[in-house]
């Protein structure tokens, strides 16, 4: 009509809402269940392993810590559970409060002991933890201005050459540096299963962390090459196999280490 008003509506951003379940658990065997946090940004989504043994129970990583994994898994649990952290960043440790077991490797102890957010990378001016990244909240009113990482005694220090046994499996925990002083993973000789935590997985690499040191990384990488490895249950991104493993330890090899040069390598940052 001639000298109507158009008034026109705008749609504005919707704040997100609040999740029914943060976590989502799939079985993988029998004996191993993995959890995952799906409403938080896949590119830092870590892989919580849940594994079950005949006397007592591993939990690799407990993930971001907002929301109550321990609680979660209860009904899984019917025997002692320890609770270990690959390493100290957020997305992997910030979980392990919850748990009465507790273990870290001895670099990274103290780190978890007094609750050291720049260690584990989710003080504000490190910039990983963002509101962005949560697709849906935990709970109503969480935001990430309040996010921390809550201190936890260890009630284990892990070292190279330790054996967890779980009565009818047993894992030899290795120390594997390089993405952060503290990194570990867990093999298990008879089936040639690695959890690996961020020491290896089938995507970007992160190496230049102020917690990184890429000679050492390299070092690792030599290491592991040599390791007889049939299944990588790592700590981002999709499980693999041998032939995986090999490639992903020779394309990082190939793009650190300077040819013709081995204890050299590429140092300039990647765009």
């Amino acid at each position: 009509m001639i000298g109507s008003v158009l008034r026109f509506h705008f749609d504005r951003p919707m704040s997100p809402s609040v999740c029914e379940s943060w976590f989502l658990t799939q079985k993988i065997s029998d004996d191993l269940y993995l959890i995952t946090e799906p409403h938080y940004y896949w590119f830092n989504r870590a892989n919580l392993w849940l594994i079950k043994g005949r006397d007592r129970d591993l939990l690799i990583d407990t993930g971001l810590g907002v929301m109550s994994l321990r609680q979660h898994i209860a009904s899984l649990i019917d025997k002692p559970l320890l609770a270990i952290a690959s390493h100290i960043h957020f997305d992997h440790a910030a979980g392990m409060h919850e748990f009465e077991h507790r273990a870290i490797h001895a670099a990274e102890a103290e780190a978890l002991r007094s609750g050291d957010d720049y260690e584990a990378l989710c003080t504000p001016a490190q910039g990983w933890v963002l509101q962005e990244h949560f697709e849906q909240l935990p709970y109503a009113g969480f935001t990430v201005a309040e996010y921390t990482m809550m201190a936890a005694e260890p009630t284990q220090v892990l070292q190279e050459g330790d054996v967890l046994d779980l009565g009818d499996r047993a894992f030899e925990v290795l120390h594997l540096p390089g993405h952060s002083p503290g990194c570990i993973g867990l093999y298990e000789p008879r089936s040639q299963a690695l959890f690996s935590g961020d020491v290896i997985y089938d995507g970007e690499l992160l190496d230049e962390l102020h917690c990184s040191h890429i000679p050492t990384y390299l070092e690792t990488y030599d290491r592991l090459q040599k390791l007889s490895v049939e299944a990588v249950y790592p700590g981002h991104y999709a499980m693999f196999g041998r032939k995986r493993y090999q490639e992903i330890i020779a394309e990082y090899q190939a793009m650190r280490r300077v040819p013709g040069c081995p204890a050299e390598v590429g140092l300039s940052k990647r765009s």
